[in-house]
């Protein structure tokens, strides 16, 4: 008979650190009652409207790419007034004092005889039933909400409120497609506004959020982060006003496709304009000069009926499909100036796994908008559970791309998935395994969990070191059956008819022990490096089994560590669950070229030991732990910088949401003749030096005027406290052809500097 492991919430932890990191702005715009322990306002007192922060933007002309940020995006507190506070409205069982009965005396009294009887005493006028006034309370949990839009995209605010405060708070700004950029793909003004952002408004109340200065020189953004966390808030509270539906502003929407971006109007909860845009492949606004004559009659044709019936709107002849990715992008929009947004899932990213076989498994990587799968990336792995990329089958490699689009045109899983209808031709299995994976990373992201601590079905598990690979049955949150296979030396799992006597008996061993105690089970005498293998394995298993998506995101991350004149140190760092389970070092040189045997020689010494130490370490906090390798410290130090830095790119939410990590950074040209050293301090670039390289990689002295010029000017246009000249969009220059020839490259070279530095 099988025997079962129950799967508790402390073996989980054992087995995997994972947790939710959920980040979110949050504005306050008065003093509210948040709790039983809450800031409370006098119930007659109506909430007072927050100031401007901002001079109101221009509206987007309909006729041109997204405008300036429309005037709603100047007022926070642009919220309709019914929802300022929405628990002052009657109940509509209130008895107004109106209602009383008149007294019987009303009547005339010239209409009574002589010897009528003395008028009727009046009744006593009914006293009104008082009117009941809601508390504004705050519920506790996770919104999302997003301040209005303008050409760039938007601002957005994903906030954790507990108690009438922020307690956790991630900061956003969108791409066009309203996915979250990457901090140094915005303005460089926002650049240390989003920590600055994040400090003042972490802990705050409502009206707390509203007070808070924005950030010179990212005022717009500063106050599309405080409208998005104020409209948070509303999206928080108990009882929502009966007479708001939608948030004063203008709204941006995309379809799950990216065809389209719309942006949508509310003025006192009605629709008052809709604005339709095209997006490119890259999912930029496609420029109004070159519209194409059918995009041209498309906007004119399908915005009309957006205007008119929203989401109802239906397919316009000759534009069937160019409406319906409209409509999907209105109901977008449309879901975003919602108060009382319905969406049962949080937004952001999840990643989830399908059912495991011996020879791997899919992975899948998404992002979720209002319950809408807006991005996916679709992985195979191998036996090891690392991504095969264009190794894995032929087939499999080209089933990725269309069934991405499936997906993504579906907007969500595939219920009821039919491997004849819905798989890829010659690739169904792999197919089912993607759309069974973007199921559970769905699951993952509900607001009210589903019961249960994991998935049921099959779950592979490897140790980080690839020693040991299980099988494991889950049902009802316990192990049901597992099956070990052992990694040869060659790196491939060994075919059980393939195993030698005493290798059978280990795994019938371990398979025992795994299934009476879990990861408790006891070491097996002279093989405790396997037994350790094993439970790794299994705790590997049960994380990928796991409803909670963790901090880290699979995959593997380069990064660097600090530079110096003859080069750097290179970390490729392939993460699981956060835990190393691959990693390359390598010594580069000036020209960015592994040198190989050409790195001194302790240096070469030191790859091999450091490598091993790190997988032994398996973790980020352990990885800082290994002792530098004697005769390499300065490089082993570097190296366990580039680990770290590895982990920072990989962070599924950052802690430290910065353009660049500080320290210094080398990036070579494109054809490897020109070097520029960045120095990055206080997350931005602030100091940069030229080198000149000769064909071998090696620094050259011997430099014409023009090569002079060029370096002077891009070593000397910084005071090293700021941002350097060239650390923002950087241009060639040059008073003729051979000095902007070279300042091209050494533009390319910056660029490629500060791509190293980038998180």
């Amino acid at each position: 008979m099988k025997k079962l492991i129950s799967l508790t919430v402390s073996a989980a932890l054992l087995l995997a650190p994972l947790a939710y990191t959920i980040n979110a702005p949050a504005l306050n715009l008065k003093v509210d009652a948040v709790s039983a322990a809450s800031e409370e306002a006098p119930a007659a007192t109506a909430k007072p409207a927050p100031k401007a922060t901002a001079k109101p933007a221009p509206t987007p002309k309909a006729t041109a790419k997204p405008a300036a940020t429309p005037k709603a995006t100047a007022k926070p507190a642009a919220t309709p007034k019914a929802t300022a506070k929405p628990a002052a409205t009657p109940k509509a069982t209130t008895a107004p004092a109106a209602t009383a009965k008149p007294a019987a005396t009303t009547a005339p009294a010239a209409s009574a005889k002589a010897t009528a009887k003395p008028a009727a005493t009046a009744k006593p006028v009914a006293t009104a039933t008082p009117v009941t006034v809601h508390k504004d309370v705050y519920q506790d949990g996770v919104y999302v909400a997003y301040g209005d839009a303008y050409s760039k995209g938007t601002e957005g605010a994903k906030v954790t409120i507990k108690d009438g405060k922020i307690a956790d708070i991630e900061l956003l700004r969108t791409s066009p497609k309203i996915i979250d950029r990457n901090a140094r793909e915005n303005y460089s003004g926002v650049w240390a506004a989003y920590g600055l952002m994040k400090d003042r408004l972490m802990g705050k109340t409502r009206d707390g959020a509203a007070a808070v200065d924005a950030v010179s020189g990212a005022t717009r953004t500063s106050n599309g982060w405080k409208l998005s966390v104020d409209r948070a808030f509303e999206r928080s509270l108990e009882h929502q006003a009966a007479n708001a539906t939608y948030f004063d502003g203008v709204h941006m929407g995309v379809d799950p496709e990216a065809k389209y971006a719309v942006f949508a109007t509310y003025e006192a909860n009605k629709l008052t304009a809709v604005k339709l845009y095209p997006l490119s492949a890259t999912g930029d606004f496609v420029d109004e000069k070159t519209y194409t004559a059918e995009q041209t009659a498309a906007i004119a044709a399908i915005t009309p009926a957006l205007l008119a019936k929203g989401a109802s709107a239906q397919p316009v002849a000759g534009f069937e499909a160019e409406t319906k990715a409209a409509v999907n992008a209105f109901w977008d929009a449309e879901q975003n100036a919602s108060i009382n947004n319905k969406a049962a899932y949080v937004d952001g990213f999840y990643s989830s796994y399908g059912t495991a076989r011996s020879v791997g498994v899919e992975r899948a990587d998404v992002v979720i908008r209002n319950g809408k799968l807006v991005d996916v990336k679709l992985f195979r792995l191998g036996s090891n559970l690392i991504d095969r990329g264009a190794t894995a089958y032929a087939e499999v490699v080209k089933a990725n791309a269309p069934m991405t689009a499936k997906l993504l045109a579906n907007g969500s899983y595939i219920a009821n998935y039919n491997e004849k209808v819905d798989g890829i031709s010659g690739a169904t299995e792999s197919s089912h395994g993607w759309n069974q994976a973007v199921e559970r990373a769905f699951e993952k992201a509900l607001k009210t969990p589903d019961e249960g601590q994991t998935f049921d079905g099959k779950f592979a598990g490897v140790d980080n070191q690839s020693k040991v690979m299980l099988l494991v049955d889950i049902d009802a949150d316990q192990v049901t059956g597992i099956k070990l296979s052992l990694f040869g030396a060659d790196g491939k799992l060994i075919a059980d008819d393939k195993r030698t006597e005493e290798q059978k008996s280990l795994v019938d061993k371990l398979t025992a022990g795994l299934l009476a105690s879990g990861v408790q089970a006891p070491d097996i005498a002279g093989q405790e490096a396997l037994s350790a293998a094993a439970k790794a394995a299994l705790t590997d298993a049960l994380t990928n089994a796991s409803k909670v998506q963790g901090t880290y995101k699979d995959g593997t991350f380069t990064a660097y560590g600090d530079a110096y004149d003859k080069g750097t140190n290179k970390a490729d760092v392939t993460l699981r669950n956060g835990k190393i389970v691959n990693v390359a070092l390598s010594r580069v040189g000036m020209n960015m070229v592994d040198l190989g045997k050409a790195a001194y020689a302790e240096v070469q010494k030191a790859i091999p030991v450091l490598t091993a130490s790190f997988l032994a370490a398996g973790t980020r906090e352990g990885a800082q732990d290994v002792d530098a390798v004697s005769g390499a410290t300065s490089s082993s130090n570097a190296l366990k910088a580039a680990v770290d830095r590895a982990y920072g790119k990989a962070e599924v939410t950052e802690t430290d949401k910065a353009a660049y990590f500080d320290g210094i950074f080398i990036g070579a040209s494109v054809d490897k003749t020109v070097n520029v050293m960045v120095t990055t301090k206080y997350n931005v670039p602030v100091t940069m030096a030229v080198y000149y390289l000769d064909d071998k990689g090696k620094v050259r002295y011997n430099l014409t005027d023009d090569e002079l010029l060029v370096k002077y000017e891009i070593e000397n246009t910084s005071n090293g406290k700021g941002l350097h000249k060239y650390g923002y969009r950087a241009a060639a220059f040059g008073a003729n052809d051979a000095q902007k020839a070279i300042s091209a490259k050494a533009v390319e070279a910056i660029k490629a500097a500060l791509e190293s530095a980038g998180k």
